[in-house]
């Protein structure tokens, strides 16, 4: 497909999405932590998962670090385009390249102005978070703070909750905002996790973007996920939810190597 009729064609599907978009119950959830320029990742995931009854919800970070993130963004986005009720594609904070500029950034310093600004803007309507009815929201970061799920919706791009969203980093240490962490990004403490997951009424948050967090947190309600090898790490790992499991935290969901 031409590039200008792809990027057409996600934009529509990226809006008509939605900020939050809402996983059936009846499929297979399958979480894919940030892949990074890593295609043989994705390529990995689609080869196993890519199937009728399962949903792949990649938590962002596609570009950027790794070998090919170019390949890796195309793959990704041609398969959105071939199968939009089968792959959701969250934002990380290296898609939001756009609304808050990062370094180092290979992927992005690498375009032409040109392609930065066209690319930009059609990433600039991928959905924040995906919500699955046993009680499992995934974003790439940290957790917004809203009275309701369904507010997550409502989000503005570039806002303090957005923010939360793409850059938060997570601490098992007591308190609500911690301090940024050595790279400027908002921590969160484990009084900031409770209450918020509790008004939600979370059993579980998946998420990525923090190669450092341990790949469970807070009691197990958290679930920091790794897909890439783009930070040196041999194992690549997923999550799957099977229909009709009833979660009580992170651990009731199966990790999966690749």
């Amino acid at each position: 497909m031409p590039e200008a009729k792809l990027f057409a064609e996600l934009r529509g599907l990226f809006q008509r999405e939605g900020r939050l978009v809402c996983l059936p119950p009846d499929r297979s959830a399958v979480f894919v932590g940030d892949t990074h320029g890593d295609r043989e990742a994705t390529e990995r995931v689609f080869a196993r998962f890519l199937a009728p009854d399962h949903v792949l919800v990649f938590l962002g970070d596609y570009v950027d670090r790794g070998p090919d993130s170019a390949g890796n963004l195309r793959l990704l986005l041609e398969a959105k385009a071939a199968h939009p009720d089968r792959i959701v594609l969250l934002m990380g904070n290296h898609e939001a390249w756009a609304v808050a500029p990062f370094s180092p950034a290979d992927f992005w310093q690498a375009l032409s102005p040109a392609e930065e600004r066209t690319l930009g803007e059609v990433l600039s309507f991928l959905p924040f978070a995906a919500y699955h009815p046993g009680r499992i929201l995934a974003v790439h970061g940290a957790l917004p703070d809203v009275a309701r799920i369904e507010d997550i919706a409502r989000i503005e791009l570039g806002s303090a909750d957005w923010r939360k969203m793409t850059w938060g980093d997570w601490a098992d240490v007591p308190g609500y905002v911690v301090g940024p962490d050595p790279f400027g990004r908002p921590t969160f403490g484990r009084d900031y996790f409770a209450e918020v997951a509790g008004r939600l009424g979370l059993g579980a948050l998946v998420r990525s973007h923090q190669p450092s967090a341990p790949t469970h947190l807070f009691q197990d309600r958290c679930l920091t996920l790794f897909t890439s090898r783009a930070y040196g790490g041999t194992v690549r790992r997923v999550a799957v939810l099977r229909p009709g499991r009833t979660i009580r935290n992170a651990r009731d969901l199966e990790l999966v190597e690749l």
